[in-house]
């Protein structure tokens, strides 16, 4: 006779559906999570520095008795870099502002400023291209408002799931654009990252920023340390630059950076007369270090809801699953091997309520009482569950007298 399955084909099916929602969960979380996470933070603040030495223009020098520029060399500078985040930014695009200071460290105060500018750009959250809406700005002057400028190129941050292509990257110098290219892949501090490089220039800077009165400049000749004594001259200040950048491609994150610029006066762009600024400012370690570590924390977030999580949700869903279907099998055979009837087993006498045997809930006294015949005579008898009324899955049976009510009439 078959055993009564009900509470295990239940639990199978509990199984089956919990292995279907998980195995759906490590599907679908992989999707959501990476195009919900895979965003700029809202909360930037990031300070870069950069430490170098190189040429010094002093700028007194144009303007003193003595004929001729002066340009200090092995000069110490540092270029310190500060971004945070401002209004309007929102779930798909952020705002960030970067105060930048270039000065030399062996003067004090302002006698050490050489540049400083305060930018702003909308950029999307994802990509990290900028939007234009609204129109970013730059400010190179506390004397003058900030001029507003529109860009076509990355600043500051590169896309999530970077690629090993060449993208357009903003020169806020130049104002302009240029192809950064994938130059290799390689490790920085036990971190995978792509190398990227940029040329950028000669640009004319009086045309980049017309409002500076030192971008271009007509002096004496002799003032220029040319030939013509006190015939004008005029220059032009340009500037070219060779930008690397170390960018985890996972982030986006710019690990490492390195600029080596130049700007000089010039007649003729080909030819640098006179050197205002040249110097290589690469990321000191303290700053490598912190942007690694804003990548590491980036990676983890990531795969922690788009692998981790996946991956053991996929797991024990496939047990969950097998075990259900196992379950379901096993509970819809009876001992025999006989397939179980959807609605329990069968009853005795084929479910005829009218002919089937008293059950145990009679008592077996009451029942020998019956004057149907006697206990001990030699009628059949069969076999049925003491749980037949659905109380367990016991193995234990009652042999209990099966008689034909009008045998002994």
């Amino acid at each position: 006779m078959a055993e009564r399955s009900g509470p295990s084909r239940v639990i199978a099916l509990i199984l089956v559906g919990l292995g279907v929602f998980l195995l759906a969960v490590a599907i679908l979380v992989p999707v959501y999570s990476k195009g919900k996470l895979a965003k700029t933070p809202l909360d930037l603040e990031v300070t870069t520095i950069a430490e170098g030495t190189g040429k010094v223009l002093d700028a007194k020098s144009l303007t003193d008795q003595e004929p001729g520029p002066k340009v200090d060399e092995d000069v110490p500078i540092i270029a310190q870099r500060y971004v945070t985040t401002e209004d309007p930014s929102n779930a798909d695009d952020i705002t960030v502002q970067a105060g930048q200071t270039v000065r030399r460290t062996d003067k004090q105060g302002d006698t050490g400023l050489l540049t400083a500018s305060v930018d702003r750009v909308t950029m999307d959250r994802k990509s990290s291209m900028p939007t234009n809406d609204p129109v970013g700005t730059v400010q190179t002057s506390a004397d003058a408002p900030a001029l507003e400028v529109e860009r076509d190129g990355l600043q500051y941050k590169f896309p999530f799931d970077s690629k090993q292509e060449t993208y357009p990257y903003w020169d806020l110098n130049a104002r302009e654009s240029s192809p950064i290219d994938f130059v290799e892949e390689t490790e920085i501090n036990g971190l995978k990252v792509y190398h990227y490089s940029q040329e950028v220039g000669p640009f004319d800077l009086s045309k980049a920023d017309p409002s500076a009165p030192t971008n271009k400049l007509q002096l004496p000749a002799s003032a220029w340390g040319v030939e013509g004594g006190e015939l004008p001259i005029t220059m032009t200040r340009w500037y070219t630059n060779t930008r690397d950048l170390w960018v985890e491609p996972e982030t986006g994150v710019v690990v490492k950076g390195q600029e080596q610029i130049h700007q000089y006066y010039a007649r003729n762009k080909a030819r640098p007369e006179i050197d205002v600024l040249d110097v290589s400012l690469p990321f000191n370690e303290e700053t490598i270090e912190f942007q690694a570590q804003q990548a590491r924390d980036g990676i983890d977030q990531l795969n922690t809801f788009a692998r981790t999580l996946p991956i053991v949700a996929g797991i024990v869903g496939v047990i969950a699953l097998i075990g259900g279907v196992v379950l379901g099998l096993r509970s819809g055979r009876g001992r025999d091997g006989e397939p179980v009837p959807a609605g329990g087993p069968v009853p005795p006498n084929g479910g005829d309520d009218t002919a089937a045997a008293p059950t145990e809930q009679f008592g077996r006294s009451d029942y020998a009482d019956r004057n149907y015949g006697s206990a001990d005579s030699d009628a059949e008898t069969t076999e049925i569950p003491r749980d037949w009324n659905g109380a367990s899955d016991s193995e234990t049976t009652q042999q209990i007298p099966r008689t034909d009510p009008d045998r002994d009439r």
